[in-house]
């Protein structure tokens, strides 16, 4: 029974969160507060819940460490820094109040950390998560996990046995665990691996007097290079979330918060565009240009997920006082509130504070910078994917002159090895339209996957002028109406062009492109 109240409550309060267009997150906060008071108490069963969805978040931020994106100077220069100078002043405001420092510093440190969730979300939906800025903003993201993993080991306050340090070989256990996730073939079997390996970790560095949620990484990273671990990652994800409403109606369960307690998460709330600010120098400082550094910052300007569970740590161990828990989670429901739609419109806030921004940009070179030229090129494909590279080589083979454009560091990388001609450049960008010499460009074809960036792309050239032909796919007539009206000259729908091809093909039509 109480299992339905608990899963009941956290659905319907977190479905009038996402109504009102905030993170499901917020809801299931305030519904452990309203269950609270109900008279509802937590018990051990969500407390083993809410060990689970950790443990879990721990091995999928495994998943994803790769040691070669953590040591980018962007991410090192804006991490690091950012990390030390909130963790330093939180500490200087804890001396200067009386509170425990040891307590306070690793609270500060929590304090600037970024919520995963929201950040990944945000850059999801906008289609930015394999774009410069989307993976610089990831990898910080990783970085500031991996010290919060630290954090929790250290505010655990257990003594590890000589046996911890047996931990040290789970690498080379990786063979088996590659092989054993090469041969899961059906997807629930690799979602059990996951959660079996997940939670071997975790007892295993629980049996040797070290925190789970260490293993648990651990275990993740021994994970980390197979080639499918983006499949196990996303399967994961899901499952992580569930058991995570746990943990965040375990905290609201605790207790309704006080005066005092509002007041302090209402003061960190204030605290936000500091942090706001300081990433934002911080980004320029690394040579990125005003529009990536704002819209990167905007990301990681919320308070994390981490920040709730290093905070119960310190609790725990006697570092701080319990208030601290319902305080900080008052804060992290307040940022992820505030950051939800303040991301959502990135694009436009940035266009009106673009002419006061951009003074602060350096003039150094970095990949971010834009394209200058597109040389005697006639012929312009945006987003080069497989519908995007398949346009490239019709135009290629017609011995047209051809360039293509995207927004993906890795992608463009490939294609620069295989002889392509492409540049680097973000279709949202009004900047690189403005700025690119198109007066010889006969046609451009929008191949994006996202429709608000084709929308954007096709509303930008024709504002600056363009007058050559721009085409772009569609995949619904409210689409295709919609992009007509922008400006776009012609449409093609991928999903009815292959079965008008079938069709074609069956019949034995002779047809050219």
């Amino acid at each position: 029974m109480m299992e339905l109240v608990w899963v009941g409550t956290a659905y319907l309060v977190g479905l009038i969160s996402s109504r009102l267009s905030f993170p499901p997150l917020v809801g299931y906060l305030a519904a452990g507060y309203i269950l609270h008071a109900f008279g509802v108490e937590s018990a051990q069963t969500l407390t083993h819940l809410a060990d689970i969805g950790i443990e879990l978040l721990l091995f999928t931020v495994g998943l994803k460490i790769k040691l070669r994106s953590l040591l980018r100077q962007e991410v090192l220069s804006v991490g690091g820094w950012h990390l030390f100078v909130v963790t330093g002043v939180a500490g200087i405001v804890f001396l200067l109040q009386g509170e425990q420092t040891a307590g306070g510093l690793i609270l500060g440190a929590s304090l600037a950390f970024s919520s995963t969730v929201l950040a990944i979300k945000v850059l999801d939906d906008n289609g930015e998560l394999s774009t410069l800025h989307g993976r610089d903003v990831l990898s910080i993201l990783i970085l500031q996990d991996v010290v919060a993993i630290v954090l929790l080991a250290f505010a655990d306050g257990r003594q590890p046995s000589y046996w911890a340090f047996a931990l040290l070989l789970l690498p080379m256990l990786r063979p088996l665990a590659h092989r054993l996730l090469t041969i899961s073939q059906a997807d629930e079997l690799k979602l059990l691996l996951g959660v079996s390996l997940a939670l071997a970790g975790g007892l295993s560095a629980q049996n040797v007097g070290v925190s789970p949620d260490l293993g648990a990484l651990l275990m993740g990273v021994m994970l980390a290079a197979h080639p499918q671990i983006d499949d196990l990652s996303d399967k994961l994800w899901s499952l992580k979330e569930v058991f995570l409403v746990a943990f965040f109606l375990q905290i609201g369960l605790t207790g309704l918060p006080n005066y005092d307690q509002v007041l302090h998460a209402l003061g960190l709330l204030g605290m936000l565009p500091l942090q706001g600010i300081l990433f934002f120098g911080l980004f320029l400082m690394a040579g990125l240009r005003a529009r990536t550094a704002f819209i990167s910052s905007l990301a990681l300007m919320t308070y994390s997920e981490f920040a709730l569970i290093t905070t119960g740590a310190i609790v725990k161990a006697n570092l701080l006082s319990p208030e601290w828990n319902s305080t900080i989670a008052l804060a992290v429901a307040g940022s992820l509130a505030v950051a939800a739609p303040l991301n959502r419109y990135s694009h436009e806030l940035f266009s009106w504070c673009e002419p006061f921004l951009i003074r602060f940009e350096k003039k150094s070179w970095h990949p971010d910078r834009l394209p200058e030229s597109i040389g005697v090129a006639e012929w312009l494909v945006v987003g080069m994917g497989r519908t995007g590279q398949a346009a490239y080589l019709a135009l290629h083979q017609r011995e047209k002159r051809v360039v293509g454009l995207d927004a993906d560091p890795t992608v463009l990388e490939s294609l620069l090895a295989e002889g392509r001609r492409v540049i680097y450049g973000d279709a949202e960008d009004p900047e690189l339209w403005s700025g690119l010499p198109l007066e010889r460009v006969k046609g451009i074809l929008l191949t994006l996957p996202e429709f608000d960036a084709r929308c954007s792309a096709v509303r930008q050239l024709r504002k600056r002028g363009y007058k050559g032909q721009i085409g772009t796919i569609c995949f619904d007539p409210e689409e295709q109406q919609q992009l007509g009206q922008l400006g776009a000259d012609f449409m093609i729908q991928p999903l009815v062009e292959a079965g008008n091809q079938l069709a074609r093909h069956i019949l034995g039509d002779k047809f050219e492109f």
